[in-house]
């Protein structure tokens, strides 16, 4: 349904255009600014590299299904970590100049953050489903601009209403999460409202932030979820509805969870170790799923190239699949994949109540770095989020 209106406002755009009642590239006429505040990298580091500025370029629609956005609050993951120390830089250098025109570098100064949720400025010729002042949020991909900035420029693809009942704040904590688990659990693991009821699914690392969602959204479409975290997060993920706990840090989980019964998927944000055995708890010969988050693919590109990198990453993932679908279960690597029709379906379960947001801890925009920090240390029981349009008058 949601495709459907996407398509639909789509081609009533186009036709009004070709009848002449569209004029202009974008339904903004005119730009607010050529620079804005953000903080940015100018090339890979630790938390030192990370630097203020108030004359970074100001987002330009290139496309006539892009969308402006004024950014209120942005979301951390530890993938923003990782991008700050240069992880994936060869497979993203690939994906913003796939012709190599580009010398090396060219992505500086680099804008991080994956989460967004604001307020649409600027539309595209293209575009059809959002207007001007419409409250938004989405995912970015991590070749694009992030949202460590007051503006950022998205495909319309990519974004979605925000939830009415959530503040940007809140909102912002969901849109990676979101994207990425339902690319999981739906795309890879081909769950879904109408087929999860009574269906056993195990969650390794239940506390942070895909795990938080992944929790509630299980719930809301009728499965058994049992979980690993630790004793201090027990009370958060039960908060949540999650059926079982197992508590990692009181011994050797993998016994813990044999002596339960086994499960029809499970969602790995541990990796590791965890595969070893993690594939022993699902029940052979029905269909059962392992789909883990955390894979070699940008490692392997890094180390090797993008060629051999992307080879031993097809070798590696055929290994393993065909290893263990003798044995009855299937092995499969999830991504995230940005979608704003996914997070349309997202949108609508959150405003009945049934999601809510985890948010352990909000940062000012001046407190970025302290932000990235906090996502460094680990051990997360929820999202990081910074307040970006809310404090106009607070620079560093």
């Amino acid at each position: 349904m949601h495709v459907l209106r996407r398509l639909v406002c789509g081609m009533c755009l186009r036709l009004n255009k070709h009848a002449g009642c569209v004029q202009t590239f974008s339904t903004s006429s005119s730009r607010p600014q050529s620079v804005m505040q953000a903080w940015v990298i100018d090339k890979y580091g630790d938390n030192s590299v990370l630097r203020f500025t108030r004359n970074a370029a100001f987002p330009v629609i290139h496309y006539p299904n892009e969308v402006t956005i004024r950014v209120h609050a942005a979301g951390l993951n530890p993938l923003d970590v990782n991008m700050r120390g240069g992880y994936g830089a060869a497979t993203l250098a690939m994906k913003r100049d796939p012709l190599n025109m580009n010398k090396a570098g060219s992505e500086f100064p680099l804008i991080l953050g994956r989460d967004v949720s604001g307020v649409v400025m600027e539309c595209g010729l293209d575009v059809g489903y959002f207007k001007p002042g419409d409250e938004v949020w989405a995912a970015i991909p991590p070749w694009k601009q992030g949202s460590l900035a007051e503006f950022v420029v998205l495909s319309a693809n990519e974004v979605s209403h925000k939830p009415k009942s959530l503040s940007h704040t809140d909102a912002v904590s969901l849109p990676y999460v979101a994207a990425t688990t339902w690319s999981a659990l739906v795309n890879t693991g081909g769950l879904n409202k109408d087929n999860c009821s009574k269906k056993r699914v195990l969650i390794l690392g239940g506390s942070g932030g895909v795990g938080t969602f992944a929790i509630q959204l299980l719930k809301v479409w009728g499965a058994h979820v049992t979980v690993t975290c630790s004793k201090n997060a027990e009370q958060l993920v039960r908060g949540l509805g999650v059926d079982d706990v197992v508590d990692y840090t009181s011994g050797p989980v993998e016994r813990k969870l044999r002596d339960l019964d086994k499960f029809d998927l499970v969602l790995d944000n541990i990796g590791g170790e965890t595969e070893k055995w993690a594939l022993t708890l699902l029940k052979p010969w029905s269909g059962a799923k392992y789909v883990t988050l955390v894979t070699p693919f940008l490692h392997n590109t890094d180390q090797l190239g993008l060629a051999d990198g992307m080879m031993q990453t097809a070798v590696t993932v055929a290994t393993k699949a065909l290893k263990h679908l003798t044995k009855g279960v299937h092995y499969r690597w999830g991504f995230f994949a940005p979608s704003g029709s996914a997070l349309d379906n997202v949108t609508e379960i959150v405003d009945t109540g049934k999601i809510r947001p985890v948010v352990e801890e909000t940062f000012s925009f001046s407190q970025v770095p302290q932000a990235m920090q906090k996502v460094e240390r680990g051990h997360a029981r929820g999202k990081t989020v910074v307040t970006v349009a809310e404090e106009q008058d607070e620079r560093p």
